[in-house]
């Protein structure tokens, strides 16, 4: 029996269809309702000439109707395809071109970027939840067309899903995922390692829909049968109170999110009775935050690393490792060990050989969940996986700088964000995790910025917590009792907000711009 997401929804469509699969701000989703939609999503699109291969782009905060629009898409063998709406028009307009898109669903709020689009492929633009510029809303356009399933069947080798790479080191890249390696990960390893089996668990899922983790947790949840609770935006206090509301079980929060959670005024009154696991990556986390988090929430907590090439996560640090004191506390600073189904080792680049434990090298994976390749880039595709054949999904090269101890995964860093200063190799995240124990520290970030003697220096820029005071030399200081002095920044800048891509990743190019714009080479 095929485990695939459209074998599943139908299936829960004619077993619970009177179940809730979504509870959104606007409207409940019940399996049969998703099942319903989707049909006739699939019958408009057929009219509009969409099929095999083709791409239908999503540029919505709105997951229920994202997903509705997925199953519908893939019901006629074509290809959904999320973007990411905090992008600028001409960037928006970059990635609808790159992935030739048919038909485009957006919000109402980025009805006037969508205007000034040129993209040639789009036969047709709806709105998410309402009708907008001429435009009608999705369900309304649908609503004209019959409720027949196609019947089309999942080839496990198709593309199901196209999400874009971040594009913070150059122009993003379509990472086509198939409906294998949706089930390897989202059906296989990820929900047995979060303790997530489907009812009577809630999950809350506030990340964004252009994210594997906000489309896969839709798709995960909804795959297994299970409810979700959904939040078009991320609002901390909100959050807060759902969770007891909804009896939430579940969550997945990227570090960013815990830290905004954590500094809601009245937090530790709250009720988490409800929470069974909080399971949280997509960035590195600093151990004060983790460790807050742990006492407030008072639930098991479970780290997963993994990339949208990998359709997600690919290693977990479980509940039991989560230990604050003792001589497991380093486990802390882990990103686990492999999950189920997937190996991991650690590659010197200039040789290729694996490396001993301890040794720092390039991140490689080998799994079901390894993409495609990159939509239309087959030299980019040939040079992310390694040793593919027919057979075999090959090792995909991450970009992330670790090593290996024990069987569990240290990340140190993206291998380009490594700074070197004087010969010696040092990783901002080991930094970063120093700066953020300073007692006046909101937020922080580490680059490596030139330096005439030395080639590079270590810089921190330092956000301070409302009603804090702190200097470069108290903090300078206090990290010298921490680690090693030539670690250590040797200047501090004092800004007011760090910045971030969507999935919370500091953007380290923003911040080295300004002190490399007179240089040659940004290293």
């Amino acid at each position: 029996m095929q485990t695939d997401i459209l074998s599943q929804i139908r299936r829960h469509a004619r077993e619970q269809g009177d179940a809730i699969a979504f509870i959104a701000p606007h409207r409940h989703w019940t399996f049969g309702d998703l099942d319903t939609e989707s049909n006739r999503i699939a019958q408009g699109l057929r009219s509009l000439g969409i099929g095999p291969g083709d791409r239908v782009a999503a540029l919505t905060k709105h997951t229920g109707e994202c997903l509705a629009l997925m199953v519908g898409v893939n019901k006629v063998g074509a290809v959904c395809m999320p973007v990411n709406w905090r992008l600028a028009p001409p960037e928006i307009a970059y990635i609808l071109d790159n992935g030739h898109a048919k038909l485009l669903m957006r919000d109402t709020e980025f009805v006037d970027a969508c205007e000034q689009l040129s993209v040639p492929s789009l036969a047709m633009t709806v709105g998410t939840l309402e009708a907008a510029a001429g435009r009608p809303a999705l369900l309304e356009w649908a609503a004209g067309f019959p409720a027949e399933d196609t019947g089309r069947q999942a080839n496990m080798r198709d593309t199901a899903l196209q999400l874009y790479s971040s594009g913070t080191t150059g122009l993003p890249k379509g990472v086509e995922l198939s409906y294998a390696n949706l089930e390897a990960g989202l059906l296989g390893s990820i929900p047995a390692e979060i303790g997530y089996t489907g009812p009577p668990g809630v999950f809350l899922n506030a990340l964004p829909t252009f994210h594997i983790a906000g489309i896969g947790v839709a798709a995960l949840t909804a795959s297994l049968g299970g409810l979700s609770v959904l939040y078009p935006d991320f609002n901390p206090p909100a959050i807060l109170d759902a969770i007891p509301e909804h009896r939430v079980t579940h969550t997945f929060l990227v570090p960013a999110m815990i830290q905004f959670l954590l500094q809601v005024p009245g937090i530790e009154a709250k009720d988490f009775s409800s929470l069974h696991t909080i399971s949280y990556g997509a960035s590195p986390i600093t151990e004060r935050v983790l460790v807050d988090a742990i006492r407030v929430f008072g639930c098991r907590f479970v780290q997963v690393y993994g990339l949208t090439e990998t359709t997600g996560a690919v290693t977990a640090l479980s509940h039991e490792d989560h230990v604050t004191e003792g001589p497991k506390r380093d486990l802390l600073r882990s990103a686990g060990r492999a999950m189920l189904g997937v190996q991991v080792k650690v590659v010197d680049v200039a040789t290729g050989e694996s490396l001993p434990d301890g040794e720092v090298g390039e991140v490689w994976i080998h799994t079901k969940q390894n993409m495609i390749g990159y939509w239309g880039n087959p030299r980019a595709s040939a040079d992310a996986i390694v040793d593919r054949t027919d057979d075999d999904p090959g090792w995909l090269r991450t970009g992330d700088a670790g090593f290996m101890r024990d069987g569990y995964l240290f990340l140190h860093d993206r291998m380009k964000d490594m700074i070197v200063s004087g010969g010696e190799n040092i990783y901002p995240a080991e930094v970063e995790n120093a700066l953020m124990q300073h007692p006046a520290v909101a937020d922080g970030a580490v680059i490596g910025v030139p330096d005439d003697q030395w080639g590079e220096q270590v810089k921190a820029i330092v956000v301070v917590k409302p009603g804090e005071a702190a200097d470069a030399a108290g903090i300078i200081g206090f990290m010298r009792e921490r680690i090693a002095h030539f670690k250590c920044p040797k200047t501090v800048d004092f800004v007011e907000a760090i910045p971030r891509n969507p999935s919370g990743k500091i953007l380290k190019r923003v911040l080295r711009a300004p002190y490399w714009e007179d240089r040659d080479r940004a290293i």
